[in-house]
């Protein structure tokens, strides 16, 4: 009965440690492929090699002397940025709201945000962009940055809803029998107390529209407005582009900066996600 229970052990574990392996080799394959892209000679990834024969940066050097790639970057990081802190915002306060106040269509709207997570959010870029042309916001880094910050409620209200539904409710208590405003228990009390779900929140609201195409394709159209998606997707779209190496070296630059990021506080966002959904 050992024997059988330990063969099978072995068995469950190579069978885990071959799976992992595979989805290893499937994540890691296509990154390398473009790092390697980035630094080979020429402009076409089918004469690319693997491992260079020769390695250059000539291709992020043409990426910036020769393409806006910073006026790319800098629309990019506004719209992340200002997402970032609209999207906190929006989510945190409505998340709060309906975690600890009772009023009328409080069941309804949190079945109504559940319902909206069920669709695709492209099934909605008719109305947003009917939307946005009559408010006088269609090609308009704040158009995009508003239908950014309204699509990520529904997900993130319900996991901070979660987070805040798990919290002590006695220090509250306590504070508001000392004379504290609701205000001020949600300021002094509640943000302290949810760090990693606020970063979390912050953070998944700043990586979103680096990493978008379709929203901002739809909506951004003058070259002076354009993201680093849609700069860095010109490049190869047209038969007339085919700069194939140079775009993966703006693919790997575009990586860096949500790399960091993630490494960082990669704690918080794990502790967030984690309470988030179990509290809830």
């Amino acid at each position: 009965m050992t024997r059988k229970t330990s063969l099978m052990e072995v068995v469950t574990l190579s069978a885990i440690y071959i799976v992992l392996s595979i989805t290893v080799i499937l994540v890691v394959y296509p990154v390398a492929w473009i790092i390697s892209g980035s630094l080979n000679p020429g402009d076409s990834l089918y004469a690319s090699t693997f491992i260079p024969k020769r390695i250059t940066l000539e291709h992020f050097r043409h990426l910036f002397t020769e393409t806006p790639y910073w006026l790319w970057f800098k629309n990019t990081l506004m719209i992340a940025f200002f997402n970032m802190i609209l999207s906190t915002v929006l989510i945190v306060t409505a998340a709060y709201a309906f975690s600890r106040f009772r009023f009328p269509g409080r069941r309804y709207g949190l079945m109504t945000m559940l319902v909206l997570q069920i669709f695709p959010s492209f099934m909605g870029m008719i109305a947003i962009y009917i939307l946005l042309l009559q408010i006088n916001l269609l090609d308009n880094l704040w158009g995009l940055i508003l239908v950014y910050a309204g699509g990520s409620i529904p997900f993130n209200a319900w996991l901070v809803k979660g987070y805040f539904d798990g919290l002590p409710r006695s220090l509250e208590e306590a504070a508001k029998i000392d004379g504290a405003s609701n205000t001020k228990v949600f300021t002094k009390i509640m943000l302290p107390m949810s760090v990693p779900i606020l970063v979390f929140v912050a953070v998944s609201n700043f990586i979103g529209p680096w990493m978008d195409f379709i929203f901002a394709r739809l909506v951004i159209r003058s070259p002076e407005n354009k993201t680093l998606a849609i700069g860095l997707f010109e490049l190869i779209s047209d038969r007339s582009n085919t700069e194939f190496t140079t775009f993966a070296a703006g693919a790997v630059l575009v990586a860096v900066p949500i790399t960091i990021i993630f490494l960082l506080l990669q704690k918080y966002m794990v502790e967030g996600l984690k309470a988030g959904a179990n509290k809830g």
